[in-house]
Parts: C-alpha cells; structure tokens; sequence
C-alpha cells in the first residue's frame, strides 16, 4: 500500500512539473530574441565569451543585464550601474512579499532556489496556476522558473556564439521581445482579475487595480515621454503602482495590511543588513 501511494505521488509529482514546463514554452519562447540580443551586446561591450556567459548564469535578470551591458559598454560609472539595477530590481522587493508567507516556512536552500529563479516570467506562471487551483505550489514554480533558465542561458550562448554576424543588432528590433514579454505576463492577470465576481454596489475602477495599475502606467509613460522628462518611464511605473495598492487596498483591506506588513519587514530586514 505503501509502495502504491509513493508511485502515485511520483506520478502526480512528474505530471505537476511536465505542466509546469508546457506552461512556461510560450514566455519561454517570447525571451530568446531578448537573450540573444544580451549575449551579443555583452561581447560587442568587451566582455569575453566566459564572462558574457557567466554573468548570465550569475544574474539572470534580462533587464538588469541589458542595462549593465550599456551602461558598462558606455564607460558609465559604478554608482550609475548601481543606481539602475537597483531601480530595475525593486519589483521583486514586491514578488518576494507576495510569497513570503508560503516560503517563510521551508529550508534555506529552498529558500535560496525559489529567489534566485524568481523572475517576472515565473512570478506569472506561478500565479496564473495559484488562481486556478487556489493554492501556491513550490514546486511547479521552481521547475517553470528554471526552464526559463535553462532556455535563457541556451539563448545567450546563441548571441554570445553568433556576435560577430551582427553589427548592428539592437538595430534589429530585438528589445521588442521586452515589451512582448511583459504584454504576455499582464493579459493573462487583467482576463482574471475581470473575471472574478464583484459586489454590485463596489466601484468598477476599484474592483479591477491591476488594469487601473496598467492604464496608469501607460498613460503617464507617454505623458513623460511627451514633455521628455528623464526617468519618465520609472515615475510612470511607480505612480502606477501607487494607484494600484491604494485600490487594491479598498478593494481588498486585509491581504493588502499583509503584503504591507511583509513588504515593512523586509525593508526592515535589509535596512540592518
């Protein structure tokens, strides 16, 4: 009987990280153009072939790596590189809230795995599977994380690989694959959070914060782009933020006080750090 139950969890268990990986091709898929511009980019910037690779191994972070390259590749300072990958990387200040509860609990070294594949990739696979099954799974968001690795370090390689065929590759509309990413990750957390039911008498703008949170985004991205005020982009970003916790939090009191609260001691955390 024994025997039995620890072959079906090992069904179950291969079944939960099969989905897992088939669920993160498309995001997967949509990211190669991006490595490929990184890898290429970075040995254009004077890196070597070892170290173009090793940072992607290292970092995995697309944006943090794109903007090192440029910022590195255009003699920019060390407080500029750290100015910008810190500003780019604050949002997993709010990922790592968001699953502080369910990570808190587990070992170290799971702890270590689960921050170090976090990425907004996988942030938006792992909750598009907690809102259907209503819980959070550990496993199915690792595994779905290091498949983005695993094709990300494949991707870079290729641009690494294959530098010196492009001489002008951010002239090829590659970055779009940015855009197309985090268009992928939203509109599956717009079409969920529009498809859940709300109070008749509760404001529309109220119920839906994350499409507010968006269109408060873009809008104010142009409004900056227009007036051409530097930052314009991080200021639109935040405002958008803003504006989506401050309606989330009337929507939604008591989860919002709990990702404060997590947010608050975080911020402690790295404060005595």
């Amino acid at each position: 009987m024994h025997k039995k139950t620890d072959s079906n969890d090992k069904k179950s268990f291969t079944k939960n990280a099969f989905s897992a990986v088939i669920a993160s091709i498309p995001l997967a898929v949509a990211v190669i153009p991006w490595g490929i511009l990184c890898g290429t980019l970075s040995i254009q910037a004077g890196l070597s072939s070892f170290q173009a690779q090793l940072m992607s191994l290292i970092v995995f972070a697309g944006a943090v790596q794109l903007a090192s390259i440029t910022i590195l590749g255009g003699a920019g300072s060390w407080a500029t590189l750290f100015n910008s990958t810190t500003m780019i990387s604050v949002r997993h200040l709010l990922y790592s809230a968001k699953y502080k509860a369910d990570i808190a609990p587990l070992s170290f070294w799971k702890r270590f795995i689960f921050a170090f594949l976090l990425t907004d990739e996988m942030f938006a696979i792992a909750q598009v599977e907690e809102n259907k099954t209503g819980k959070f799974d550990y496993w199915y968001a690792v595994i779905a994380g290091f498949s983005f690795y695993v094709i990300w370090q494949i991707a870079t390689f290729m641009g690494i690989y294959f530098a010196n065929s492009f001489d002008n590759i951010d002239k090829l509309g590659f970055d779009f694959a940015i855009v197309a990413t985090f268009i992928a990750m939203l509109v599956p957390m717009i079409k969920h959070e529009m498809s859940l039911p709300h109070p008749s008498n509760e404001n529309s703008f109220v119920s839906h914060p994350v499409f507010v949170a968006v269109m408060v985004t873009a809008v104010m991205a142009l409004v900056f782009e227009f007036f051409q005020v530097q930052q314009g982009l991080i200021f639109s970003t935040l405002l958008g933020m803003v504006v989506g916790a401050w309606l989330n939090r009337n929507h939604n009191p008591d989860e919002s006080l709990h990702e404060l609260e997590s947010i608050a001691n975080l911020t402690e955390t790295d404060e005595k750090l």
